[in-house]
């Protein structure tokens, strides 16, 4: 069975994810795998580093935060996009122990092969967004609707 996707360099951001096949509307591509950690180890293992621009964290809910800097996988390295091609799909488990919710990505409309898979990360900030911090946490996707940031306005 062939690949679906592959990791390459990226005319967006460092390395990126690319459909090695036309992809349907609707397919599950990938779990997005680190080492999970609540909030408070992601916090002091990484807080110094909050203002880089960069991360391989993923909230995964309330409690934790899956770090794919550790144990990570390819999906690490799908870069973020305005007007995205997949979306990050937060799969619950039905009991109590959210240690076992997952994060799956998937594609929202049809890709052809070669195409740069994105997603949008929705990443908010508590603190004001100031122009320091939108030149920090810049997006490159190129897209005609690009925001040229990363940021998401805040959830009231």
């Amino acid at each position: 069975m062939p690949r679906k996707i592959v990791a390459r360099r990226s005319p967006i951001h460092g390395n990126g994810v690319f459909a090695a096949v036309d992809l349907p509307a609707g397919t599950r591509l990938i779990e997005y795998k680190g080492r999970l950690r609540t909030h408070a180890e992601a916090d002091e293992l990484y807080g110094d580093q909050a203002e880089t621009g960069h991360t391989f964290l993923f909230t995964l809910n309330d409690e934790y935060v899956i770090d794919a800097n550790n144990d990570g996988n390819v999906a690490r390295w799908i870069n973020h996009g305005c007007t995205p091609n997949c979306e990050a799909v937060l799969v619950e488990h039905p009991g109590s122990d959210r240690r076992r919710d997952r994060v799956f990505i998937e594609t929202i409309r049809d890709i052809r092969a070669g195409e740069e898979l994105t997603y949008n990360y929705g990443i908010v900030l508590a603190e004001r967004h100031t122009p320091r911090l939108k030149k920090l946490w810049a997006c490159r996707c190129g897209a005609p609707g690009c925001t040229g940031t990363m940021l998401q306005p805040k959830r009231r």
